[in-house]
């Protein structure tokens, strides 16, 4: 088996902010959740570096186009670094091993008769690099961006997208599952119903781009030269080894919704038009808001991720942003609710969890962790989860996972408060009722620890350590029984310490 996942990658005419932080945390949950069960698995990001959009910052800021995304991209590194993301690769635009795969793939489609030279007048936003119709502003505005769009005149070049109508309808029909949610599909599907019209992929008034390879006065249409990043890294991701047969089949490409047309209408065509396979699948998730908004530099209510890890640590808003909105849908977030969340769930549920538990094997059995058969009902559960959550993965139900994963935790608090080993410990009788209940304990946590990794790659490590425990998180591990007796277990430090909560605006 083989996984290939991709974020989009990120303009850098700006620093990133939680919504960039969200579809990467999100890829990289789904990577290391196909590599613990075995999968051979390729992992993408990067950024998008052309376009008259950072040719226009740059110079605002004084600065050559190259240096304005070197020091950029930069950020976005820091980004996945910080996020603690296990991408295999990150991807620049302005590589020129990708700029000449781009020139490639456009030549493909220029030779296969499907780009013609013409004339195009309509209505551009600079900031999304998007044409739009009247009937698609919103009180004249740009639906993303909310400035007023300019009007553009140029001859270039331009793609036959009206011709694949009927196949996209029939890649869509042959294939219920190509966009997710459903939702999703629909919205794609009626927008190449109502009819395609052919697009520009050049700019002749452009200089900052990738120069089309049968007329170097224009330059490659940036979201163009964007798409073919997804294609083009698997060529020199990995030293001597072309990775596209191997893993293009299996990509799947995670996005927002306001890049739905884009990835799921034009990409497809262009790919068809290139002799290339279309992707495995898409998904396309909700805006985080703010209030009911989305978030935007331009509006100001952006949230900084390096600020959140700086306080409350890295996997802290991992576990946040998949909890806070169920992943496909739109859905508020706050600092305020993620300081809650922090405290209710991660604290008390799951660190309060860990320090009781390591606490009262040290307190009762002097830190030897005894090996001993589980209650069948709380195993039973246990069993169960690993197919749970692998099933909800499969379907892009990260918020969903977790939700599973939490009952299980709350089921084990239960389990101590019901079973009370504290005063089991007071009768010598009731030896191996204590043994029995540590067990479930230790064991319940082992599992969890294990299924929780992908969003906590951080904590899930430190839990079994706690514990005695391996640090083995394959997939296949993750089974009620499987613990060891371990010696030496003494009470854990917090998992997440108290912090101050955020000061009322």
């Amino acid at each position: 088996m083989t996984f290939y996942v991709t974020t989009p990658i990120y303009y850098v005419n700006a620093t990133p902010h939680v919504g960039h932080a969200y579809t990467t945390i999100a890829a990289d949950i789904l990577a290391r959740h196909r590599r613990q069960r075995g999968e051979e698995t390729f992992f993408l990001t990067g950024t998008d570096e052309h376009g008259s959009n950072i040719a226009r910052v740059a110079e605002e800021e004084g600065l050559d186009p190259k240096a304005f995304v070197d020091r950029n991209s930069e950020r976005f590194v820091e980004m996945t670094r910080r996020l603690n993301v296990s991408n295999d690769f990150f991807i620049r635009t302005t590589d020129e091993r990708h700029e000449a795969l781009v020139q490639e793939f456009l030549q493909r489609i220029h030779d296969a008769g499907e780009i013609y030279e013409g004339t195009y007048a309509g209505l551009y936003c600079s900031r999304c690099e998007s044409f739009y119709t009247e009937t698609e502003l919103v009180d004249g505005r740009c639906p993303q961006h909310g400035i007023v769009p300019e009007f553009v005149e140029e001859k270039n070049y331009f793609f036959r997208l009206s011709a694949y109508q009927d196949k996209l309808l029939a890649l869509y029909d042959g294939n219920p599952e190509f966009v997710l949610p459903k939702f999703r599909a629909n919205e794609a599907r009626s927008f190449i119903e109502q009819g395609l019209d052919d697009i520009s992929v050049s700019r002749a008034t452009q200089r900052w781009g990738v120069p089309v390879p049968w007329d170097t006065g224009q330059v490659v249409y940036v979201w163009v030269d964007a798409l073919i990043n997804y294609w083009s890294a698997l060529a020199f991701a990995r030293e001597g080894d072309d990775l596209r047969e191997r893993l293009w089949p299996e990509v799947h490409h995670l996005l927002a919704k306001d890049i739905l047309k884009f990835h799921c209408v034009i990409w497809p065509a262009l790919l068809m038009g290139a002799g290339i396979s279309v992707p495995k699948q898409l998904f396309v998730h909700g805006y985080l808001l703010m209030d009911d908004r989305k978030m935007s530099k331009s509006v100001g209510n952006v949230i900084e991720p390096l600020g959140l890890m700086d306080v409350y640590g890295t996997d802290a808003l991992r576990y946040y942003l998949m909890r806070a909105a169920s992943f496909g849908q739109d859905g508020n977030i706050s600092v305020e609710g993620m300081h809650e969340r922090y405290e209710r769930e991660l604290g008390n549920d799951l660190g309060n969890l860990v320090s009781r538990t390591t606490a009262m094997v040290a307190r009762y059995r002097d830190g030897k962790l005894p090996v001993a058969v589980g209650t069948p009902e709380l195993a039973a559960q246990l069993d169960m989860l690993p197919r749970k959550i692998a099933s909800r993965l499969d379907a892009y139900d990260l918020t969903g996972a977790l939700d599973d994963i939490w009952e299980a935790v709350r089921s084990l608090n239960r389990h101590v408060e019901q079973s009370a080993p504290w005063e089991l410990a007071k009768d010598e009788a009731r030896s191996k009722d204590l043994d029995r209940v540590l067990f479930d304990l230790a064991d319940g946590l082992r599992v969890i620890a294990v299924l929780l990794s992908p969003f906590l790659p951080e904590t899930a490590p430190r839990i079994l350590e706690a514990l005695g425990q391996p640090a083995n998180l394959a997939y296949e591990g993750a089974r009620a029984g499987g613990t060891d007796a371990a010696d030496g277990i003494e009470p854990a430090q917090p998992l997440f310490p108290r912090v101050d909560a955020p000061a009322a605006a």
